[in-house]
């Protein structure tokens, strides 16, 4: 089977499966029309497959209030959003360290290291991961005791989901962490790992890309990260011959 990715921006992208279009952490908010090519959802596609929108917490680089807009061309949509959002939507608003089950797609959620949560997703013989800001924030001149803490707490929350066949996952891998900036994208894909990994939550800034391309660091999974050079962009997935693991209780 094959998966279409396009890149929206910052931690925003569009994964269109065989039977989904799923949409997570749009904050673009475009005053014009525009499709996915142009990283902007196309409103004219959204009628064509079952849609349903993720936000994994209400920060305004994850979340903008456009979205709920889409109803007007897509009646049918679903949303599921982090609870941390104003209960001001028809909406499944989603808790962490929870499972749900919606019949055609199973999701679990983990504990942002921040605000939300991250989603784990079951759906078209397909596991995705989005981490929305479940990231290790180890931030240059900060205290001892906090970096200890993040440490500590993404890592429970990664050992978690150790074991998972992951297909696709979108990680941050953010600049402004300066040398920290691959700790958390190198512990998920050393501990869990993805067939294809997409990084993400770098704003406009791309030279992480460029950093990464010779850093030691990602040696064992350089080859399934994806460079990302422009929103809009698109990107391939084809499923490995086996579908992905059945979604197991936690």
């Amino acid at each position: 089977m094959n998966t279409k990715i396009w890149y929206l921006y910052n931690s925003g992208f569009v994964v269109e499966t065989e039977d989904h279009l799923l949409i997570f952490d749009d904050c673009t908010h475009p005053t014009t029309g525009g499709t996915f090519d142009q990283g902007v959802v196309d409103e004219s596609v959204l009628p064509k497959k079952d849609t349903i929108v993720f936000v994994s917490h209400s920060h305004n680089d994850h979340f903008d209030s456009h979205i709920f807009k889409w109803r007007e061309f897509c009646p049918k949509i679903r949303y599921i959003l982090s609870n941390d959002l104003p209960k001001l939507q028809k909406a499944l608003y989603v808790a962490p360290d929870t499972d749900y089950d919606m019949g055609d797609i199973k999701i679990h959620t983990l504990t942002s290291t921040d605000l939300g949560v991250a989603f784990l997703i079951w759906i078209d013989n397909l596991c995705i991961y989005h981490a929305g800001d479940l990231n290790w924030w180890h931030w240059e001149g900060d205290t001892e005791e906090n970096n200890t803490h993040m440490k500590t707490a993404y890592q429970k929350e990664i050992d978690s989901i150790k074991g998972e066949k992951i297909d696709i996952a979108f990680v941050p891998m953010d600049p402004r962490l300066e040398n920290q900036y691959l700790w958390g994208l190198d512990y998920f894909m050393r501990t869990v790992g993805a067939n294809l990994c997409i990084p993400m939550h770098f704003g406009d800034n791309y030279s992480c890309f460029e950093k990464v391309k010779e850093d030691p660091m990602a040696d064992p999974y350089r080859s399934r990260l994806v460079n990302l050079t422009h929103c809009g962009q698109e990107i391939d997935y084809i499923s490995p011959e086996s579908p992905a693991n059945i979604h197991p209780d936690h």
